[in-house]
């Protein structure tokens, strides 16, 4: 019974300490945009470019040429790619990192 009770008491403190790391920011907190770009999209787009379809980079002529000239279409890119390109909904990246995300973009990738 002992272990147990230690066993439960050592899940729940690491619970306790990991759910921040999960929570949603709260309004009005600032967001790292880079930091959140690096974590969902750098990885097929180093450096604004596209390793999947280098077609697709995130400069601001190759957006154009695939329709996207605004924050809300990237952000709505991300949350309806096409072919190879990874599904984004508002629980994997909650609107206000998406809209961070978007601005990031358009403010970094000329």
């Amino acid at each position: 019974m002992k272990k147990v009770l230690i066993a439960t008491a050592a899940v729940l403190s690491m619970s306790v300490i990991a759910v921040p790391a999960f929570a949603e920011a709260k309004k009005g907190e600032k967001i790292d945009a880079k930091a959140k770009f690096d974590q969902h999209c750098v990885a097929c787009h180093p450096k604004g470019g596209n390793i999947i379809n280098p077609k697709k980079g995130l400069g601001k002529k190759d957006l154009a040429a695939n329709g996207i000239k605004t924050e809300k279409d990237i952000v709505a890119k991300m949350r309806n790619p096409g072919p190879g390109m990874t599904k984004f909904d508002a629980k994997a990246v909650p609107d206000a990192e998406a809209n961070a995300i978007a601005k990031y973009i358009l403010a970094t990738y000329k």
